[in-house]
């Protein structure tokens, strides 16, 4: 029998002490140092954050899944659930503040690459957390949620 280990929410701020070893292809090797080198990125880096995105990705597709299967079924309540989820970390943002980023970054809501020099928003949590980054059309759209 195997144990089950308790998963709890990541804490990005949480000091990154654990080295993952994994073995991939050369082509893969030769795409993500590419990848980093363009993004001006370290390998670690691009890496960590390809595995955090997709986490979130996975975990809004089984939930997206699960609404619409309850919708096609008649649960009225499905519908609103998904309405009020946001991806993880941008639920607690009190404002954001436009600014011309200084680092690549990736938008928070569309994973769109955001490159040294462009204007983005910045997200001000709302207490303690991670600053969430993202594009213009991203910020418009929030903008068009709140009228």
């Amino acid at each position: 029998m195997r144990d089950r280990i308790a998963v709890g929410p990541i804490d990005l701020d949480e000091r990154k002490e654990r080295v993952l070893h994994t073995r991939v292809p050369d082509s893969l090797d030769r795409h993500i140092k590419h990848r980093a080198r363009s993004l001006g990125m370290s390998v670690s880096t691009v890496v960590r954050n390809v595995l955090l995105t997709t986490f979130g990705l996975v975990e809004d597709i089984v939930n997206d899944s699960t609404d619409i299967a309850l919708a096609i079924a008649g649960d009225q309540t499905a519908a609103a659930r998904g309405a009020g989820r946001r991806r993880a970390g941008s639920e607690k943002i009190l404002a954001w503040q436009e600014a011309v980023l200084n680092v690549n970054a990736v938008c928070e809501h569309c994973n769109g690459l955001l490159r040294k020099g462009t204007r983005a928003a910045v997200g001000v949590p709302d207490g303690p957390g991670r600053r969430a980054v993202i594009c213009r059309p991203c910020l418009r759209r929030v903008e068009g949620d709140a009228r």
